[in-house]
């Protein structure tokens, strides 16, 4: 029944990319002129990633902590990297933000497309002149006072454990001055898997958003990268163990 299942969605995803960029390209042109930094047009994609979640029964979202994301002021959010799924879940959080993605996935159709009308930040994995621009482009949002979404692990984790971070998030945040805000997902490992396209069909998903690290407190980007890492790793044991926030 897996194959049937995921027929029937990844059917209905196509038909409804389609039809759904229609309406975002609408809301980008009708918006463009009072919201240059494409607030309405993210909170109408978030509503578009969670639809997908809508239509699965099995999949179970529970987020705590969305109050500590800033609707205003710069911010640099990181998060752990377990599935496709995690990019349905993150949009659950309903705050802006520009994600910062695979150079790649904004060829896709439709939602690639859509990525561009959002103007996503694209990276070309150890591609250093990509990545220099990533970092410039990501400093011009924050500057403009628009958070920035990364995933330090770089990859998807095989196996749920939390990969080593890369310093890039860090240096951002360290240099701009601006919180650092880390994001813990479990279970999205269950929803999408890393290589194929047979879904599963229960999936308990947890994101918990925790305190904003001031990285003023920190000497340099790699002792405030080792501290979140270590907050990170601490928490998604908590949330895997079923223990409540502290």
């Amino acid at each position: 029944m897996r194959w049937l299942h995921s027929v029937l969605f990844w059917s209905f995803f196509a038909a409804s990319s389609a039809v759904l960029f229609c309406v975002a390209l609408v809301i980008f042109l009708v918006t463009w002129p009072f919201d240059r930094n494409g607030r309405v047009l993210h909170l109408f994609s978030c509503a578009w990633a969670q639809l997908y979640f809508w239509v699965t029964p099995g999949w179970r979202l529970r987020i705590e902590g969305r109050e500590r994301l800033p609707w205003h002021g710069p911010a640099v959010l990181v998060s752990n990297h377990q599935s496709l799924g995690d990019i349905l879940v993150l949009f659950g959080l309903y705050r802006p933000f520009k994600w910062v993605s695979k150079a790649s996935n904004f060829e896709l159709p439709f939602l690639g497309w859509n990525m561009y009308l959002n103007r996503y930040v694209g990276l070309v994995r150890g591609d250093k002149d990509s990545i220099a621009k990533m970092m410039a482009e990501c400093e011009r949002w924050l500057n403009r006072g628009v958070p920035v979404l990364l995933f330090p692990e770089g990859t998807r984790s095989p196996d749920n454990q939390l990969l080593p971070f890369k310093e890039g998030a860090f240096r951002l945040a360290h240099n701009q001055g601006c919180p650092l805000i880390p994001i813990v997902l479990t279970g999205t490992g269950n929803t999408l898997p890393k290589h194929g396209l047979l879904l599963k069909f229960r999936a308990d998903c947890k994101v918990r958003v925790l305190e904003p690290v001031d990285p003023r407190a920190f000497p340099d980007a790699t002792t405030l990268r080792d501290h979140v890492r270590g907050l990170m790793e601490q928490e998604k044991a908590r949330l895997e163990s079923g223990a409540t926030a502290p």
